[in-house]
């Protein structure tokens, strides 16, 4: 119908080992909940077509055509574990050739999510490796890219979500987005604000070094947590750095959100130390949310 616009879907990397399915299934799950689409992409690096040259051997050829059919074995076991967890589901795939970061870039451009898995891999192999694609798509992704590990963590009851505040513009999206996904949970929102240089304390003393944190996390969600009565709020200051006071935090958590910087330049100076750092410690999901980024509620 003219004027109707289609829902965003959820956009989520498929690895190529068939046994890694905690990506797909949290984003078939979040799929499910907001009522919208889920891609499911399995992106190949392997130069093909143009980037071929005439004199390549047929063992090339018949080498490609072999990752081509193993692509879409993939693929199709993925769409079918995710219809299979939720039937009610709307799930599609796509094999896409190219660098897998490039591929989930071009893709979130217009999500609603990027969904993606992570195997905790060391500092190193998270910069260096070909097999990590979080930190570049999340420099570059104009929406929230979680990242899911393929490791279960324990979840307490009654659920929560975790959020990371320091008062800037990057933590105010992060604050909106937590309120967002609690509610859709049905959750409660633990507000973070973690200070730990010794100065802070040595101007004005811990005391009031945390009615300052607290001003801060008071001013950082009074908007939202008017606009959704319903999501219980505590507000949280811990003293200590803040990667480990949000991995500590946000351990029996549903997700862990915190805010980026925005788009482009190097990848490690863009995220900053907190956002990375999380990204390796946190054992449950780490929802990384960009400030200018589009975004529906």
């Amino acid at each position: 119908m003219a004027g109707v616009r289609e829902p965003r879907a959820i956009v989520a990397g498929v690895a190529p080992d068939a046994g890694r399915r905690a990506a797909p299934a949290w984003a078939v799950d979040e799929a499910a909940r907001r009522g919208v689409p889920l891609l499911l992409v399995h992106a190949q690096g392997t130069p093909t077509g143009g980037y071929r040259k005439t004199d390549v051997l047929p063992s090339w050829e018949q080498w490609n055509e072999a990752l081509h059919e193993a692509g879409d074995r993939v693929l199709g076991e993925a769409v079918a574990f995710a219809e299979s967890r939720r039937p009610g589901a709307e799930v599609s795939g796509l094999l896409a050739e190219g660098d897998p970061a490039w591929v989930l870039r071009e893709q979130a451009r217009d999500a609603l999510l990027v969904v993606l898995g992570s195997s905790h891999l060391s500092r190193v192999q998270e910069v260096f490796s070909a097999a990590s694609v979080a930190l570049p798509v999340i420099a570059h992704s104009p929406c929230p890219v979680v990242v899911v590990p393929e490791r279960e963590h324990a979840v307490a009851a009654p659920p929560y979500f975790v959020v990371g505040v320091d008062g800037s513009p990057e933590s105010a999206a992060a604050v909106a987005f937590a309120f967002e996904e609690a509610a859709l949970h049905g959750a409660a929102l633990r507000a973070v604000y973690a200070w730990w240089r010794p100065e802070e304390a040595g101007v004005m003393g811990e005391q009031a070094a945390e009615q300052e944190g607290r001003r801060i996390l008071a001013d950082a969600t009074a908007e939202q947590a008017a606009a959704r009565p319903g999501v219980g709020l505590e507000l949280a200051v811990v003293r200590g750095h803040p990667v480990e006071a949000l991995a500590g935090a946000s351990e029996q958590a549903l997700g862990l959100v915190v805010g980026t910087r925005g788009h482009g330049g190097f990848t490690g100076m863009l995220l900053g130390s907190v956002s990375q750092g999380v990204l390796r410690h946190a054992r449950c999901p780490v929802v990384a949310v960009p400030h200018d980024g589009a975004r529906s509620s």
